[in-house]
């Protein structure tokens, strides 16, 4: 009697390891797969933000926010004033990020430099009712997409962002990755003709630290949840 309960027990035994195991395995799996998702949507495909070089904003910037002081201590200011404002945009930013494959801490960084996330605005509009929405799309140079505060807008905003990265990619081949995004968050405000070295890239964008501005912006948004 005692043989036939030991022997039950085992076989019990292994009936439940070969029903835990695969489900132990899947959710391993499941987790994995999590991990190296959440790791793309935040640094993208277009290089690391966190390892690009910046000066941050430029006195010229700095002095327009009512700032006495310049650099990257003046963009983590200008971007903490923003920070309630953007987290009402989190969702489709980081959205937008996913499916661009760019980092969400990037784009927050460009609508703060740009509209202040929304902040600066008047009914959508900035720019001297040339800029639209919380990425200021031109529409000068641009077909408008969706509401000025929509996903569709966002989407729009970081698509064209993603051209101008590929085109320092092909203007800059031996850039590295960063050095690239860089360039490219540059052009996305004066364009790629006004790229032409790396350390002067700024060089005829507004305040003369568009991407410098931008980097350092992005950095705090990094840090605080894109």
């Amino acid at each position: 009697m005692a043989t036939w309960i030991w022997e039950d027990f085992i076989s019990d035994s292994l009936g439940c390891l070969r029903r835990t195991v695969p489900m132990l395995l899947t959710l391993m799996i499941l987790g994995l797969a999590a991990l190296i998702g959440t790791s793309e949507s935040q640094t993208g495909c277009y290089g690391n933000i966190n390892k690009v070089d910046t000066t941050g904003a430029s006195c010229r910037t700095a002095k327009a926010e009512r700032l006495s002081y310049c650099g990257v201590r003046a963009s983590t200011t200008i971007a903490a004033k923003d920070l309630r404002a953007m987290n009402n945009y989190k969702t489709i930013i980081k959205n937008a990020g996913r499916k661009r494959c760019v980092d969400p801490a990037v784009i927050a960084g460009i609508i703060s430099r740009e509209s202040h996330a929304g902040k600066a605005l008047k009914g959508g509009w900035g720019d001297r009712g040339n800029g639209f929405g919380l990425m200021q799309v031109d529409k000068r140079y641009h077909r408008l997409v969706g509401r000025w505060n929509s996903e569709a807008h966002v989407l729009q905003g970081t698509g064209i962002l993603v051209s101008m990265i590929k085109g320092i990619q092909k203007k800059f081949p031996r850039w590295t990755k960063d050095q690239q995004l860089k360039g490219g968050i540059s052009a996305y405000n004066a364009g790629l003709r006004n790229v032409q070295t790396y350390n002067k890239m700024d060089i005829g964008t507004t305040g003369n630290d568009y991407a410098n501005d931008v980097v350092a912006r992005a950095k705090f948004f990094k840090r605080n949840g894109y």
